[in-house]
């Protein structure tokens, strides 16, 4: 099979020569490449599969092709999102059709896997605990920390929500006493509204990364809001959990810290979830022998969002996944009898 050196658009190399280029990427489709010969072609835009890249720490993770249309993606870590990165494609997240095609490697390949690192989607869970009988099973740690400041941002805009509210009826009163409505300024320029909208991204971050501003800004913020500060403390303080763990047993320690402090403080949204980090925590603590995570799988989906825009979109679907094999499936030569 031959191999495409990079992700050019074939639609935009025509154009620039002066051809017609979508006459031009049809001709490529039919007669210049092998895509008729493929011998995936007639599966191709339900599943995929690469046995030869198959590791033993792999990334399982969910993406867009066309439409909104999700695929689950079975990639390989060593690869790092390049040539031989991809092991599997299957169209939908049903635990039934994953399972399916990852059952179609060899069992005493599947059963060299030590660790599948995923989200938090139980489908992709138990689909990988059924094909990789004995591997550990990671909960990516950037989906752990982004679901505890998805808490703190809730408190952040619920807060705003009703600070515009507020603010709509000192509006409305002034109107109805025929006067002008004057906003309470803070000594940063921002009103109330603005302060709770323009602090999203400093919440994000530890103090010792904010700008000038944004310590000015924290300073009346945490004043305003001293609820939010300490729900502040409680983001940083699991990510510092993270940072500092050095061992499995060390972590469990300051998770178990980390939910007496967010039972203690009553947040709805941070006891929610505490609660949903409870029922994950097995997943979650198998980050720290190996410190995996989920970013190849990252890169490979933002490679692949890169060509799909680079194609200007997917016509058709088997024959974009077609593009895609030959860049990240075949890993030189291509071994063909791979079920």
């Amino acid at each position: 099979m031959r191999a495409e050196t990079n992700a050019s658009s074939l639609v935009s190399i025509a154009e620039w020569v002066g051809l017609d280029g979508v006459v031009f990427e049809r001709q490529y489709k039919d007669h210049l490449s092998d895509f008729h010969a493929w011998n995936q072609k007639d599966h191709a835009d339900k599943w995929l599969l690469f046995v030869d890249n198959l590791g033993t720490h792999l990334s399982l993770d969910e993406t867009s092709v066309s439409n909104g249309e999700l695929y689950s993606v079975l990639t390989n870590k060593a690869a790092k999102g390049g040539k031989g990165s991809l092991v599997a494609m299957v169209e939908g997240t049903k635990t039934s059709d994953i399972s399916a095609i990852f059952n179609k490697i060899p069992l005493v390949s599947r059963e060299k896997v030590i660790e599948v690192t995923l989200d938090f989607s139980s489908s992709m869970e138990n689909a990988a605990r059924g094909a990789f009988p004995n591997a550990r099973i990671t909960t990516d740690r950037f989906h752990v920390q982004q679901l505890v400041s998805e808490a703190l941002q809730e408190m952040r805009v619920s807060l705003r929500w009703k600070a515009i509210r507020e603010e709509n009826e000192a509006v409305g009163r002034a109107k109805k006493n025929h006067k002008h409505f004057t906003p309470v300024i803070y000594t940063n320029g921002d009103t109330r509204k603005q302060l709770l909208a323009r602090s999203r991204y400093l919440l994000f971050k530890p103090e010792n990364q904010w700008t000038v501003r944004q310590k000015q800004r924290a300073v009346i913020l945490f004043q305003e809001f001293p609820n939010l500060h300490e729900a502040y403390k409680l983001s940083m303080c699991f990510r510092n959990a993270y940072q500092s763990s050095k061992t499995k047993e060390e972590a469990q320690k300051q998770l178990t810290q980390w939910y007496k402090n967010v039972e203690e403080k009553n947040f709805d949204s941070f006891v929610t979830v505490a609660e949903y980090l409870k029922s994950h925590e097995e997943t979650i603590l198998n980050y720290f022998p190996d410190r995996q995570t989920n970013a190849s799988a990252e890169s490979f989906n933002a490679k692949l969002k890169g060509f799909r825009a680079l194609v200007r979109g997917v016509r058709d679907v088997s024959f974009f996944l077609f593009r895609v094999s030959k860049l990240y499936g075949y890993n030189l030569a291509p071994q063909l009898n791979y079920v």
